[in-house]
């Protein structure tokens, strides 16, 4: 990067207003949209020694004239990191609202706390379209993002109202939640320290007044811990109740997609077993899509699921002890490959512009339980059909969808094949948890 002269640059650090205008500058071109006063404008919070751009954390500066700086290579560096981060606007996901959700006041004083800050706009101007006006005083970004050009809302029966963001800016901001959290932890830890180890008789120094007050970012982003099996095993109803297990899973990395910091304990509902700590955008990824309790829809997002990154996925499942021995998955997971895999061929397609386009939406539901195999029956049909058809693609037996997805299992991913089956863990549980779907998008953590 060539070296430019900053207006109000001095010894490497630029003040705030001209850090605004090189932010702007330097992410014009990311997929991210990012928004001018990332510095200066709430919820930004200079006074208080940092500020959050992207899911970097940036030290502020007090120079000698009262004025607030930010190094100008911290801010390059939290340009530079999100340049690199890609976004699918089509990948979206669910941020609200939800119903029964506590309410939580979020002002100047508060951390970034993403989610209600964008509920409480939204719900407080009436919608996107009024929350677009950048009004006095309202905060227009979040980490220097501008989400209102990337949010989407949708409609269901002309009632209700939901707000989605793409799944690469929603990581993002769950990242720059948890630097947060880990820059303030390690502030106050340091500032503990200084007061134990300080004599108390002892006065303190006269601070000269030409001197900066700085706090190094080094130790903002405290290094996440890869998850390594341990809670493999574990009663999710007994590891939940427990005290600090929230604090526990903040501190690794997403099992999944092992980036992100970890937000949520997944668990099988179907055997009551821990699978591992994730983060919201991967538990929200494998979350069925209930449309009913025992009807799901199977979206694009199963294309993840069952193809790109299949591996990763079936290995997460299988943490399960039940699932694994068994080798199988959870009925509403099974039903989605049942519709996803097993019947791909029997989906009928239309005439598009670039060759043939799938026929309307795929649909699975299913009568009885896994607790009774004999009598569970999966159908899958095609609703939404352009030409007015609603069709019945097949219906398939439990045992029967079962056997084919060992089969394909074995295919598709060996490893996680070759450490299944019932001669491969003793100690299952005595009787079967009846899956407990959640059907209005509250505690997404139960998927």
């Amino acid at each position: 990067m060539s070296e430019r002269v900053m207006p109000g640059r001095t010894d490497g650090l630029i003040t705030l207003v001209a850090a605004d205008a090189l932010w702007v500058d330097l992410t014009a071109d990311s997929a991210v949209p990012t928004a001018s006063g990332a510095f200066t404008c709430s919820p930004a919070r200079a006074q208080v020694r940092y500020v959050l751009l992207g899911s970097h954390v940036v030290a502020t500066v007090r120079a000698s004239n009262g004025q607030w700086s930010v190094p100008e290579v911290e801010v390059c560096r939290a340009a530079a990191e999100l340049n690199a981060v890609g976004m699918d606007r089509q990948d979206l996901i669910r941020i609200g609202p939800f119903r029964g959700a506590p309410r939580q006041e979020c002002n100047e004083e508060t951390p970034l706390r993403w989610r209600q800050r964008i509920m409480r706009e939204l719900q407080e101007l009436g919608g996107p379209e009024r929350a677009a006006r950048r009004e006095v005083g309202r905060p227009y970004h979040l980490a220097g993002i501008d989400w209102r050009q990337i949010l989407v809302e949708q409609t269901r029966d002309r009632t209700q109202r939901t707000w989605w963001l793409p799944r690469a800016v929603v990581r993002l901001l769950d990242a720059a939640e948890h630097a947060e959290s880990q820059w303030v932890q390690a502030a106050r830890t340091r500032q503990a320290s200084a007061a134990v180890t300080e004599p108390p008789s002892r006065p303190r120094p006269a601070r000269d007044a030409g001197s900066r007050q700085t706090t190094s970012p080094e130790g903002s982003t405290a290094s996440l811990r890869p998850y390594n099996k341990e809670l493999e095993g574990q009663l999710y109803s007994v590891l939940s109740r427990k005290p600090g297990t929230s604090r526990r899973v903040a501190g690794w990395a997403c099992a999944v997609c092992r980036t992100a910091p970890a937000t949520v304990l997944d668990h099988c509902h179907e055997h009551g077993y821990v699978r591992a700590p994730v983060c919201q955008s991967c538990n929200t990824q494998e979350r069925p899509d209930h449309l009913y309790s025992n009807d799901i829809r199977v979206a694009s997002r199963y294309t993840r699921l069952f193809h790109t990154h299949a591996d990763y996925w079936l290995r997460h499942w299988h943490r399960c002890p039940g699932c694994r021995a068994r080798t199988t998955l959870p009925l509403p997971h099974l039903a989605a490959w049942t519709a996803h895999i097993a019947c791909r061929s029997l989906r009928p397609t239309h005439r598009a512009p670039r060759g043939r386009k799938p026929c309307g939406v795929l649909r699975v539901s299913w009568a009885g339980s896994q607790n009774a195999p004999s009598s569970c029956l999966l159908t899958v049909a095609v609703d939404f059909c352009p030409s007015g058809e609603h069709r019945v693609l097949a219906r398939v037996p439990y045992r029967e969808a079962a056997e084919r997805f060992r089969v394909w299992l074995a295919e598709t991913a060996p490893a996680v094949a070759a450490a299944a089956g019932p001669d491969r863990l003793d100690g299952l549980p005595a009787q079967f948890r009846p899956v407990i779907a959640d059907t209005s998008g509250e505690d997404l953590e139960l998927f």
